[in-house]
């Protein structure tokens, strides 16, 4: 249930970053501002049918491979629902619940059904084709339920809301409380859609009644703004002194090597309210450290309400919506006095506590820690190497899910401690970062791909022992065959994009600051394409476009991995100009980047290029600060 409460958080993102765009249509559009009635509408367009908007994105979020079919299930869903069970009681107004209920049906039906197959005569309405079909039946089957189920559960969802509308600055600070507490989990975004878009009533000017912290605020309610108000402080001054404190513990020699990320992270912080890159920097080295963090947003929402303050957003807390909805707001300056008080409080605290606990921030990790034993280093076949993996993480009764990006296994575990870290590193991992219980990332490389989808189905099979024995001794003689050394001559390798070179320790992911992956350097882009930096082979080009692999025509492997947890996007942002097993020269373009959606929507834009299968080489990287694409003995390898 945990895990699939987890889901519907992480899919009600989607519908909820459209609210950046309608709060500032509908902001810009009022009297006060622009006086542009079209553009008010325009966001209110958005906002007044946030109901279909999260049917159609939880539909799609839940599906496996986030398919357009789903969220028109997901819309179908919807329009059903909200047909039929108004003719049993007309006066139900299911609000939000109607989108997610509808999109949560349409996602595991498409789940269930997106495959089916049927007779040849019926071979049409197979597959995903059946999906709206079947969603339909099962919505009308529902709303005939719901029509009298739901009066009473809308009742008890207004009292829980009355009471803690009604509780005063106890009702702010609980909710503010859990908002933080649960953020780990991803069930934060569950509560905070019941109380921006379902919490207290508001009729507007033109009689419409809208519901929500945020609906109402937006739309001038003057009792709206407390359950929103005291995260301004927060997130534009309290966690950004918390980045202030980290930096001022980091160890001595290395201050200026984290300095710059965590100005970055502050920095977004304050002016968008983004906050998740400063709290996962520290949620799990320190879990009192992040209850403390909790319990002080609580007390910055209930001192808000106790001085009348009302403030709200259409996004987050930060500067650029403090200022935008500024003429909305009531008693907004004393925000700024809170945050300096919050700042200074956070920093003490933070600080005390990192010191005290000799906690592992950004700046005080250890740097003798033991290197990984690479003897299997992914050269066996890919089906040993799976059945290994799979019995060093506790096998298949341990194992719950399996995901991955460019470079790592995402697992879900039942439980951390029966990873075995020495055996994944023996079988080929390079590194191991146990992020809580039931969250465990192995960094395998490039090759993550086939050994993750070669784990799927040993999985659903039990992990039977490989055919040919689970023996691995085969790797030194293959490894033996390959050259014994590898080079690349300065006058070989060019600058694959216009930027500026940093070095990987400044990269703000463990993974290749730590040099995990490998050795190699980084760039900050400003350019919008990508080139080959040697003549060779494109050995891979990851579905989601982000990065791509080359070996050269010495059998080095480079891996271009264009900013950090792009993978995400999904593709968006990046067009590849070249195909899996194409011959490429230098110069030759690779990829083409839309920046300007980068910078917007990935942490960082930071791109590793990474040379993944060295082992006695060395890698010197010659020149640094702002290079031209195209400049020549960038680096060598000998």
């Amino acid at each position: 249930m945990f895990g699939f409460l987890q889901k519907i958080g992480k899919s009600l993102m989607f519908p909820i970053a459209t609210l950046p765009a309608a709060a500032l249509l509908l902001r810009f559009g009022q009297d006060d501002l622009l006086g542009i009635p079209f553009m008010s509408a325009a966001g209110a367009g958005i906002i007044d049918n946030l109901a279909i908007i999260f049917a159609i994105g939880i539909a799609m979020g839940l599906a496996h491979d986030g398919s357009g079919g789903a969220a028109l299930a997901g819309a179908i869903a919807y329009l059903v629902l909200t047909s039929a069970i108004v003719t049993i009681n007309e006066s139900i107004n299911m609000g939000v619940f109607a989108g997610i209920i509808s999109g949560i049906v349409a996602g595991l039906l498409y789940n269930k059904f997106y495959n089916v197959k049927f007779p040849q005569w019926l071979a049409f309405f197979g597959g995903r084709r059946f999906v709206p079909i079947i969603t339909a039946a099962a919505m009308t089957v529902l709303a005939g339920v719901l029509g009298y189920a739901w009066p009473p559960i809308q009742g008890g969802i207004d009292s829980a809301g009355d009471w803690i509308l009604n509780a005063g600055m106890f009702g702010v600070g609980a909710y503010g409380f859990l908002n933080r507490l649960l953020l780990p989990t991803g069930l934060h975004h569950v509560i905070n859609t019941v109380v921006w878009f379902d919490f207290g009533t508001f009729t507007d000017a033109t009689g419409e009644v809208v519901r929500g912290e945020i609906n109402r605020f937006l739309r001038g309610d003057p009792t709206a703004g407390p359950f929103l108000s005291g995260f301004f402080p927060i997130m534009m001054f309290g966690l950004p002194a918390a980045c202030l404190a980290m930096y001022a513990a980091a160890k001595k020699e290395r201050k200026a090597l984290v300095g710059g990320m965590l100005f970055s992270i502050a920095f977004t912080s304050f002016l968008t309210g983004i906050t998740e890159p400063i709290e996962f920097t520290f949620m799990f080295l320190s879990p009192m450290l992040y209850v403390v963090h909790a319990l002080l947003t609580g007390a910055s929402m209930m001192v808000a309400y106790a001085l009348d303050v009302h403030h709200g957003f259409g996004f987050s807390a930060g500067a650029i919506d403090f200022v935008l909805n500024y003429g909305l707001a009531t008693n907004p300056l004393i925000l700024l006095v809170m945050g300096l008080v919050v700042g200074a409080i956070y920093f003490v605290i933070f600080y005390f506590l990192i010191v005290k606990l000799d906690l592992k921030t950004p700046g005080r990790e250890d740097e003798d820690e033991e290197g990984a034993e690479n003897a299997d280093s992914g050269n066996n076949a890919v089906d040993v190497r799976a059945y290994n993996t799979i019995e060093a993480l506790g096998g298949t009764a341990n194992i719950v899910a399996v995901e991955y990006c460019t470079t790592r296994l995402r697992m879900t575990v039942k439980d951390s401690d029966r990873v075995d870290e020495k055996a994944l590193k023996r079988h080929g991992a390079m590194g191991v970062m146990k992020i809580n219980k039931t969250n465990v990332q192995v960094v395998i490389g490039t090759a993550v791909e086939f050994l993750g989808d070669a784990m799927k189905p040993r999985l659903a099979n039990g992990n039977p022992a490989p055919a040919g024995g689970t023996e691995t001794a085969a790797v030194e003689e293959t490894v033996s065959d390959e050259p014994a050394m590898k080079e690349i001559i300065a006058a070989d390798f060019e600058m694959p994009i216009q930027g500026k070179i940093i070095p990987l320790s400044e990269v703000p992911d463990e993974v290749f600051a730590k040099g995990m992956m490998g050795p190699g350097f980084a760039i900050l882009p400003s350019g919008n394409t990508l080139h080959s930096p040697v003549d060779g082979r494109v050995v891979s080009v990851f579905p989601t476009k982000h990065a791509i692999g080359i070996e050269t025509d010495t059998g080095i492997e480079i891996l271009i991995h264009v900013g950090l947890d792009t993978v995400k996007l999904k593709g968006e942002g990046f067009e590849t100009l070249v195909e899996q097993g194409q011959l490429v020269q230098r110069g030759d373009a690779l990829l083409k980047l839309d920046l300007e959606f980068l910078n917007a929507n990935a942490p960082s834009i930071a791109t590793p290029v990474i040379f993944t299968n060295l082992t006695e080489q060395k890698v010197t990287v010659m020149k640094d600060g702002f290079q031209e694409q195209g400049t020549a003995s960038i680096l060598k390898v000998e």
